[in-house]
């Protein structure tokens, strides 16, 4: 078998935003990553009322997401964990940076995104594409609000993205797929094998438990915000399926970091 390594890592400090690129992270069991969609934009309409700072899970709909609003993924979010700052930038351009564990700061924020919102169109069959105030919700640090439950972490293959960008004939930036961990040194599509066993991620051991269906998250680029890649009719025209990377839940905590070694501890 071949050697599979970590090449890439990446946190989304605000669920349905752009990622933000580590060389390391902590993985804990039963949680995931902390810091990933750990913030995430509630719609504040009838199915909402004004919300707490910290809200439990809620199902994607009642939040703005770039499948809904694709434009959103035009905005460059980076968080500080020491300062509790998110800084929110368009092409290099400073947008607004507030700190997050004060009231006004909040408020501005959520501000920011509820103006943003209103210069966006929705894609049709969005499941909220109603425009309507956003109220920023999480610490930051250990609230989560992933798509699924139980919470995950996501893996995809370099090589499957090398594959997917010979199809279409376009370079294609990893960011468009959301991924956690991106891994080198297997073949295309060979994470699919892991699905239903035990791996070992650095320091910390995972489940592999379903393939990842995909949206139309995929079509947008992550520079500008438009859909450009037909990816979805590529993905079933080519190979049968839409399907792209793999959910992996954290059986046990440990550092993963860049060069990190993904091994197979049980078949």
């Amino acid at each position: 078998m071949k050697l599979a390594t970590v090449k890439q890592l990446f946190i989304h400090p605000v669920k349905g935003l752009t990622p933000q690129i580590c060389q390391s992270l902590f993985l804990n069991a039963g949680h995931g990553i902390r810091g990933d969609r750990a913030f995430a934009l509630m719609f504040l309409d009838s199915d909402n009322p004004t919300p707490a700072k910290v809200i439990p899970w809620m199902r994607k709909k009642h939040f703005a997401v770039q499948n809904d609003w694709p434009g959103l993924a035009a905005l460059d979010c980076d968080f500080d964990p020491e300062t509790d700052v998110l800084t929110v930038r368009h092409q290099g351009v400073q947008l607004v940076r507030e700190n997050t564990s004060l009231c006004d700061g909040r408020d501005r924020l959520s501000a920011f995104f509820t103006d943003y919102l209103t210069t966006l169109e929705p894609n049709k069959g969005a499941q909220h594409p109603h425009k309507a105030p956003l109220q920023l919700v999480g610490d930051g640090k250990n609230s989560r609000y992933p798509d699924r439950e139980p919470v995950h972490i996501s893996i995809i293959s370099q090589a499957t993205m090398d594959d997917l960008a010979a199809k279409t004939g376009q370079v294609l930036d990893v960011r468009r797929f959301r991924p956690n961990v991106v891994v080198g040194g297997i073949d295309a599509w060979s994470e699919f094998d892991f699905v239903g066993k035990k791996l070992c991620l650095g320091e910390a051991e995972i489940t592999v438990t379903a393939k990842i269906g995909r949206c139309m998250n995929i079509e947008v680029d992550p520079e500008t915000g438009d859909r450009d890649v037909p990816l979805l009719s590529v993905l079933k025209e080519k190979y049968g399926h839409a399907h792209t990377g793999v959910l992996a839940t954290v059986d046990s905590d440990g550092v993963v970091a860049v060069g990190s070694i993904l091994q197979v501890l049980s078949p």
